[in-house]
């Protein structure tokens, strides 16, 4: 498999094993220095905005503290699609830039919403095991998400 396509199965994996809320799945996709973040820009205050900020670490740790969590328990379908693959082989990573659409679907009635839209900007390490997410920045144009959904994008 060339270097492009692992780089685009690996996006559409995570988002894929997200759907199945598989998060030790989706961390073992991870390097070990990842770093996620979900932003968001706020023409009211005119500012960005970052609304979550985990290292691999607290990533775990955010997956293990679920249950605790008061939480909408919906069901989410993430919809990827990845629009460009920058490779720099000299630094053995890659700038991945995809869009993203996240569907909810309500338990009681099975209605099927839009829930949030945006971007996703990753970058992948190259390494001799295949690729790995290094970073994602989840940058959502969606800013009513309302409450109770504690799972990440």
């Amino acid at each position: 498999m060339d270097t492009r396509t692992a780089i685009t199965e690996l996006i559409h994996r995570s988002g894929l094993i997200m759907d199945e809320r598989d998060f030790k799945g989706y961390l073992d996709l991870c390097a070990p220095d990842y770093q996620y973040r979900i932003t968001a820009y706020s023409p009211e205050i005119r500012k960005d905005m970052t609304w979550l900020e985990h290292d691999k670490a607290g990533m775990k740790s955010l997956f293990d503290n679920l249950h605790r969590h008061n939480s909408d328990k919906s069901p989410i379908s993430r919809h990827i699609n990845v629009c460009l693959v920058d490779i720099d082989e000299a630094a053995e990573e890659a700038s991945v830039t995809s869009t993203i659409e996240v569907f909810r679907t309500t338990l009681d009635g099975g209605e099927t919403e839009l829930f949030a839209v945006g971007k996703l900007y990753d970058t992948v390490t190259l390494g001799h095991d295949g690729p790995a997410l290094r970073s994602r920045n989840v940058r959502l144009d969606t800013r009513l998400l309302g409450y109770g959904y504690h799972i990440p994008f």
